[in-house]
């Protein structure tokens, strides 16, 4: 787990983990694991603590996305499928092959019945984690959606009219954008060299 931080924004990268359809490893969390609570992005019927129904998260997400939030525009909630696109796994204890599932048994070291807070790898890189329920993005039906348990390690669905949490991630790491004036810095540092070369050039008098 590799803590960075992007456009300002604190974020985890899980580089031990690959994506349904991605060519390379790596997932990026919000370091917040609760953004919700106070960042809304202007959308509606988010509650104070930072819970919603599954139709509010997706449009929480669609707000995010349309924010360019943290450089990137391709966040979305988490996969309850497994990494090779199988599944989902449940309703069943040890799903360690979705997202959430592979952060809290494999990443965080948690069994069964544990609560995500304790595990201390995961505390030292996240913030307002909820020993709750997190929306998944992926849908069991028109009316259910599967989620995620993270008071005892549980993966199962219900219905979209619940009120669960959301914790947003994207595939691969966001590149960091240079530093302000970095790149005229390197401009100007090339210009110079290349006309330092010309200066040493000889200089042949026609005869």
């Amino acid at each position: 787990m590799v803590p960075y931080t992007s456009d300002g924004v604190d974020l985890v990268f899980d580089d031990d983990y690959t994506p349904v359809g991605a060519s390379s490893p790596g997932l990026t969390w919000t370091a917040n694991a609760n953004l919700a609570a106070s960042e809304t992005f202007g959308v509606s019927g988010i509650n104070p603590i930072g819970n919603m129904t599954w139709d509010t998260a997706q449009a929480w997400i669609a707000a995010m996305n349309a924010a360019n939030y943290a450089g990137a525009n391709d966040w979305r909630l988490w996969s309850a499928l497994n990494s090779d696109g199988t599944g989902p796994c449940g309703p069943a204890f040890n799903c360690d092959d979705s997202e959430l599932g592979h952060l809290f048994y494999v990443e965080g070291g948690l069994s069964p019945n544990d609560v995500i807070n304790d595990s201390t790898a995961l505390t030292a890189v996240f913030a307002n984690m909820r020993d709750s329920v997190y929306w998944s993005g992926t849908e069991s039906s028109a009316s259910d959606a599967w989620f995620f348990n993270a008071l005892n390690g549980n993966q199962t669905s219900g219905l979209k009219g619940g009120q669960f949490f959301g914790w947003a991630v994207r595939p691969g790491q966001i590149p960091t954008a240079p530093l302000p004036g970095t790149a005229a810095l390197m401009a100007l540092g090339l210009a110079g060299l290349g006309a330092r070369r010309l200066s040493r050039r000889p200089i042949h008098s026609k005869g």
